[in-house]
């Protein structure tokens, strides 16, 4: 079945399954293949990281780290996988000697951030998803831009991609972490409802936009692993 195909039949299947459902069914979807959970153990990643460890503690789980992180985010990687009992978390980086040939001060995310999330993000990503026929994404529409027509199943690259959160809202996202008591991201209480990379993530207002803080000052919304050229290729 062609994965467009595919994509849109598993949206109407799931159009009124909650997250939880459809997520269990996505893992288990034999014409979708092996999947794994792309995390970045960010600001609201625990809800799909708990979720996963209830169904499945073996599902791989993708982190990554590109070098530019948050101390705090590090340690609530380690912290919050060992929590949560996570057996296959697979932490990713670029790849050194592109680093070395392409950003060897560190400094190309001020000159070129596009370029800079390419080399750290989204050809880690690339390869390390070869394997797998379909991956988890935690974005919500909610989050606005490319994001506020966000399907719950789309065909990306030969892939599948899943976000099971797609329609949650904020409050949702917050009533779940309570109910289940799970730790939040340290530094969410400094004034971050979203982290990225350290050099181009700052703190919001009360009064801004959660996620006005990444890439202040410029048009870049996104870092690049969502909003890569779609292939209309059936496979």
């Amino acid at each position: 079945m062609p994965l467009k195909e595919l994509a849109e039949r598993r949206n109407i299947l799931h159009r009124k399954s909650d997250a939880q459902t459809l997520l269990r069914h996505a893992l288990s979807d034999v014409q979708i293949g092996k999947v794994a959970l792309v995390s970045s153990f960010g600001a609201e990643a625990v809800v799909l990281l708990h979720m996963v460890s209830e169904i499945d503690k073996r599902t791989p789980v993708i982190f990554l780290d590109t070098e530019m992180l948050f101390p705090e985010t590090l340690s609530y990687q380690r912290d919050l996988s060992a929590q949560l009992g996570l057996t296959d978390v697979r932490i990713i980086g670029p790849e050194r000697n592109a680093v070395l040939t392409e950003d060897v001060d560190g400094l190309l995310h001020q000159a070129d951030p596009d370029a800079c999330c390419d080399l750290r993000k989204t050809r880690p990503l690339n390869a390390a998803l070869a394997e797998f026929g379909g991956w988890v994404t935690g974005r919500k529409r909610y989050q606005g831009g490319q994001r506020a027509q966000l399907p719950l199943f789309e065909m990306e690259d030969r892939k599948i991609k899943i976000n099971p959160l797609a329609d949650w809202t904020s409050q949702d996202v917050q009533d779940y972490i309570a109910r289940h008591d799970l730790p939040r991201h340290p530094l969410v209480a400094q004034g971050y409802p979203s982290v990225g990379c350290m050099p181009c993530t700052t703190r919001v207002s009360a009064l801004e936009d959660p996620r006005a803080g990444r890439w202040r000052g410029i048009e870049k919304t996104e870092c690049g692993i969502h909003n890569r050229p779609r292939k209309e290729i059936a496979a």
